[in-house]
């Protein structure tokens, strides 16, 4: 995301910028701990999960130059609804949704929740993100997505936290700002 920005030209790419995406990356290896490793078979995932962050690094790109200033929730609404329409001509050529039973309570209770909280929520205070603190600071997210996985499997399977997950934790918030900077000059205002 950083480096994409860069070579965009949209943003500098400083050393401290740097230091924060390799810390970032350290965090998540300390997060995953011995789960991390290149046997047989995960060349291919590995090759696409960062073929996905170049993909996150180029919709930041775009929606930074061509949606930086539009509404919000115009925005995320038109994010929500074009893909929608798609999938639905799609889903009825495939699926033939007119043969399956209709789903139960549970099962329009799940899609509005995630729809409606997981998706178009998101997408809103993406868009007010972007607008405000710009496109690398709203990416910056995906180095918390590990760390969310574990928080919400400790609080909805009753997973266990390790002191090396805690560990990988901080490493990633400290690299998060380290690359967001505010910090850093919060206290070299302070020293001043």
């Amino acid at each position: 995301m950083v480096f994409v920005m860069a070579v965009a030209g949209e943003e500098k790419l400083s050393a401290r910028r740097i230091a924060g995406v390799v810390a970032g990356l350290i965090g998540v290896v300390i997060l995953q701990g011995d789960r991390v490793g290149l046997e047989r078979g995960q060349g291919l995932g590995i090759l696409l999960c960062l073929a996905a962050a170049f993909s996150y690094g180029l919709s930041a790109l775009l929606a930074r130059r061509l949606l930086s200033n539009s509404p919000a929730l115009g925005t995320a609404t038109f994010q929500m609804l074009a893909p929608a329409a798609m999938m639905t001509v799609v889903a009825g050529f495939v699926e033939r949704p007119w043969r399956l039973p209709m789903p139960g309570a549970t099962t329009w209770l799940a899609v509005i929740g995630l729809a409606g909280l997981s998706t178009a929520l998101a997408y809103i205070v993406f868009f007010q993100i972007l607008r405000r603190s710009g496109a690398t600071n709203v990416m910056l997210v995906t180095l918390l997505i590990p760390v969310t996985a574990i928080m919400l499997g400790v609080a909805a399977l009753g997973e266990t936290i390790w002191p090396r997950e805690i560990a990988g934790a901080l490493v990633i918030g400290s690299a998060l700002l380290l690359i967001d900077g505010r910090v850093l000059k919060f206290f070299q205002r302070r020293r001043s």
